[in-house]
Order: C-alpha cells, then structure tokens, then sequence
C-alpha cells in the first residue's frame, strides 16, 4: 500500500453556518447529501453507499466550526490519516466557506477531488445554495 497523501479543498457555500454545521455534523444531515444512509452509535458513524459499509470515528466536533472523522479501515492500518470539514467566515464580507482535508494515495488525488466536488454539488442544492 502507498503513503496517502493529505491535500485540502475549498469550497462558498451560500448557507448559514448553523444549517451546515448540521449538514457536515449529524447522521440526518450527512445522509442528505455525503452518502446514501448515516447510522451513529456512540462516537462510530457508519455510512452506506450503494450496499456499501464504511465506517469511521468521530475525531473531534467543535460546535459550528469544524467534525473530523478517521475511517476505522485506515486507522486499524495504523494510518494517522483522517478527514475534516471545517467552517471559514469571512471576517469582512461574511461569506461561508467549507474547509475539506483528506487523504488519498497521491496517483488517487484527483480522482478523490472529483469525487469531493460532485459530494459538495449535492450539498449546495440540498442546502439551496446557488
């Protein structure tokens, strides 16, 4: 198995932070636009994509700012890899901007940015923001 590689993205949402603070952070939410079905059972969030299972920790949750996941696959591999979604106001116009970090392996890069880009394009029309 290659190292994976960490790269960020970043993404205007047109949304205000509690409502997608609540997209990025609770099973209901993510179900709606990150996959198919989100269970959670103490801080183990499982996500179903197509009859597909994976599951991942909940890292760290900083009310309206940020949810960092580690997928348990990655982490029983003894990778200290992890993804995070993170909220950015600016501070002058007040735009909302959503911080992704992940990991991929580096010939998977761009494919996964792809991926994230389709992902926050069902986001944005569930959220209604245009």
């Amino acid at each position: 198995m290659s190292e994976k590689v960490k790269y960020e993205m970043e993404f205007e949402v047109n949304s205000s932070t509690s409502v997608l603070f609540n997209m990025i952070s609770t099973p209901s939410g993510l179900s709606e636009w990150f996959a198919d079905d989100v269970n959670i059972k103490d801080d183990l969030f499982t996500f179903i994509w197509d009859g597909s299972v994976q599951q991942a920790k909940l890292v760290s949750r900083k009310k309206g700012e940020s949810v960092k996941f580690q997928w348990i696959d990655d982490h029983e591999d003894g990778l200290k890899t992890y993804f995070e979604f993170t909220i950015k106001v600016d501070d002058l116009t007040n735009d909302v901007a959503l911080l992704i970090t992940d990991f991929a392996e580096s010939g998977d890069i761009d494919d996964a940015k792809r991926l994230w880009e389709n992902q926050i394009q069902d986001l944005k029309t569930t959220i209604g923001s245009f």
